[in-house]
């Protein structure tokens, strides 16, 4: 059963619905309920990466010797690994369970609806994501692993330790964005009527929006593999990381022309 939904969250769920063009549906407790639950989880979920990149950060030069003739860097190195490991799994453990409250908030307001809406034509991942953004997200994964790949075998010392965190990194937040977006393209649509199934399909297409957006692997060089200087190979990763950027700002001005038909989404009955 869902708890209880304040005054407040009801107009929040007005003005969201007003903001999105529909404005002609009226804010329901269920709605109200489920888009609190993702104004919360969204910030959670903003909060664990940051806390992730920090213990990445620290995981890092906890292995770095004081002079380059230090002993025991090997085995400081191996141990640094595996903690950084533990880290990625808590990651991906910690963003499944954000996302398994989310879910849950959803059945428990399905199962209170006197009878259930769906899509004549279920959307998929072109069209709840898009395929520009899609796109971008394979693109930055795969110049991501390629760079750092390429660093690991090309280069020597402290730079292919570098190379090695950030890849450990990029494979839990991969996991981790797989996951999610699993999730956001997979579950049971929550809607009784035909505004409300618009509404959930607005939401759907910011969740997945969200996620997609690659900010963590924007950032796991800076904690990583700019210790060791703005060389060639650090230039480099900071045009890729600019040049993501700029599409990603591109992709969503290109967004607003196609909002007004999100807005409708596919037909109910």
């Amino acid at each position: 059963m869902l708890r209880k939904v304040r005054p407040t969250e009801l107009e929040t769920a007005r003005l969201w619905l007003a903001a999105r063009g529909l404005a002609d549906v009226a804010p329901t407790p269920m709605l109200a309920a489920r888009l609190t639950v993702r104004r919360r989880a969204r910030l959670a979920a903003a909060v664990l990466p940051a806390a992730f990149l920090c213990a990445n950060a620290l995981v890092y030069v906890s292995a770095l010797p004081i002079r380059p003739a230090d002993d025991g860097f090997g085995t400081q190195r191996r141990w640094s690994l595996v903690v950084l490991t533990a880290l990625v799994a808590g990651l991906v453990v910690g963003l499944s369970l954000l996302d398994r409250w989310v879910r849950r908030v959803d059945q428990q307001a399905g199962a209170e609806l006197p009878r259930r809406a769906t899509h004549s034509v279920r959307p998929g991942w072109r069209t709840v994501l898009g395929g520009p953004r899609a796109v971008l997200l394979a693109i930055t994964y795969a110049g991501a692993a390629g760079l750092a790949i390429a660093a690991l075998t090309m280069r020597e010392g402290a730079a292919r330790y570098a190379a090695v965190v950030l890849l450990i990194g990029l494979c839990g937040v991969a996991v981790g964005t797989a996951v999610r977006l699993r999730h956001v393209l997979t579950h049971p649509v929550v809607a009784a009527d035909e505004g409300s199934l618009r509404a959930d399909f607005l939401m759907r297409v910011e969740d997945a929006r969200e996620v997609a957006v690659p900010t963590v692997v924007w950032s796991l060089p800076v904690v990583s593999v700019f210790d060791t200087g703005l060389d060639p190979w650090n230039t480099g990763w900071l045009v890729f990381i600019v040049l993501s950027v700029v599409a990603l700002a591109l992709i969503t001005a290109g967004d607003g022309r196609r909002a007004l038909a999100a807005q409708h989404g596919p037909g109910a009955r």
